[in-house]
């Protein structure tokens, strides 16, 4: 087992900014088990909803060495996407689809992977050791692992945010066999900040930083695979594919600097695309749009519902649109064909 020294580690620091990761913290394998004790508790409430992997992974899930018992230190990386922009300016378009900022450019899951793979590649060949790359589909809690680090704190939105950064990280891990010395937790600072709270369209936050994602509108557009209850779909709005409204407001956004890295700038057709062009879209048409974009992991039936959602809720009176939400009455995805119908039936109430 091998120890690295203080120097050693500063070493690795280095190397990991010159790759292209904006943060790097350095944490112990082992936890004090709170997270999960909060993990157990989430699932046992139901709070999960329809993601059931995060049950079936619960036990995997729950420390580092639950997954991989060799592991001694874990090694947290943050890439910065700040978007340099308001992203919440788009909620004033009613005929535009709001796409979340980090689906807007490449899939992050590939960029933060191959940048794992470049540092874990550089690591074995200066010390010689086993290790394990992640990025957000693994079963791993990332925010504790990144606030034990020193990465940032977890808001009360539930995501980490950082001083330099805000709240716009995405976050990768290595697993190490070696020895890390590690790097002091992040203590909080939101202080009597409740900003993120009072943005959430849909009130899916609390003061204690928790989250009911069964409320929330990433969960609503992304990961619930039946229709999104009646009462929520006026809040929300015309977002199509996630929410970044509770991150948006963070105040830690001020020193946030735009994203250096050109595969999350965004794709000008996913900015702010027309709903009037998006209903349209068949099998073939979607997957050819988000080609390369995390957007293609809802499928086509689940992203038109959203659509439809959306017209329903801004200006959906005009002939063509109303046509073209008819005409999805009888689509043969049996999501999109309530969503028409219900949006129909919106739209016509009011005159």
């Amino acid at each position: 087992m091998t120890a690295l020294s203080p120097a050693d580690k500063e070493h690795l620091r280095q190397e990991a900014h010159a790759i292209g990761f904006d943060a790097v913290g350095f944490a112990a394998a082992g936890d004090d088990g709170a997270p999960a004790r909060a993990l157990a508790s989430y699932v046992a409430q139901g709070l999960h909803g329809d993601m059931a992997w995060m049950a079936d992974t619960q036990e995997r899930r729950k420390s580092p060495t639950a997954l991989w018992p060799e592991v001694q230190s874990v090694i947290a990386l943050g890439v910065n996407y700040s978007p340099g922009r308001d992203p919440l300016a788009v909620h004033s378009h009613k005929d535009r689809g709001a796409i979340s900022v980090y689906a807007q450019g490449r899939d992050y899951h590939d960029v933060v992977k191959k940048r794992l793979k470049r540092l874990a590649r550089w690591i074995v060949a200066a010390h010689p050791s086993a290790l394990k790359v992640f990025v957000d589909t693994a079963p791993v809690m990332e925010k504790p692992i990144a606030q034990r680090a020193g990465i940032g704190w977890r808001g009360r939105h539930t995501n980490i945010v950082s001083r330099e950064f805000g709240s716009w990280l995405f976050l990768g891990e290595i697993f190490t066999t070696l020895t890390i010395p590690p790097d002091a937790p992040h203590t909080d600072h939101c202080g009597q900040c409740r900003l993120c709270i009072d943005a959430c369209p849909t009130q899916a936050l609390n003061v204690e930083g928790k989250i009911d994602p069964r409320r929330c509108v990433s969960y609503l557009t992304i990961e619930t695979k039946t229709s999104v209850p009646e009462a929520l779909r006026g809040d929300l709005g015309n977002r199509i594919y996630g929410c970044d409204d509770c991150l948006a407001v963070c105040p830690w956004n001020k020193f946030a600097k735009p994203a250096r890295e050109d595969a999350f700038h965004p794709r000008v057709e996913l900015t702010a695309p027309r709903l009037a062009d998006l209903i349209q879209l068949d099998d073939a048409q979607f997957r050819a749009l988000f080609a390369g974009s995390p957007v293609k992991r809802s499928k086509r039936g689940r992203f038109v519902r959203n659509v439809l959602y959306a017209i329903a809720n801004g200006d959906g009176r005009s002939h063509d649109l109303l046509a073209r939400v008819r005409a999805l009455c009888a689509d043969p995805d049996p999501q999109v064909g309530e969503a028409a119908r219900w949006a129909l039936a919106h739209i016509e109430k009011f005159p």
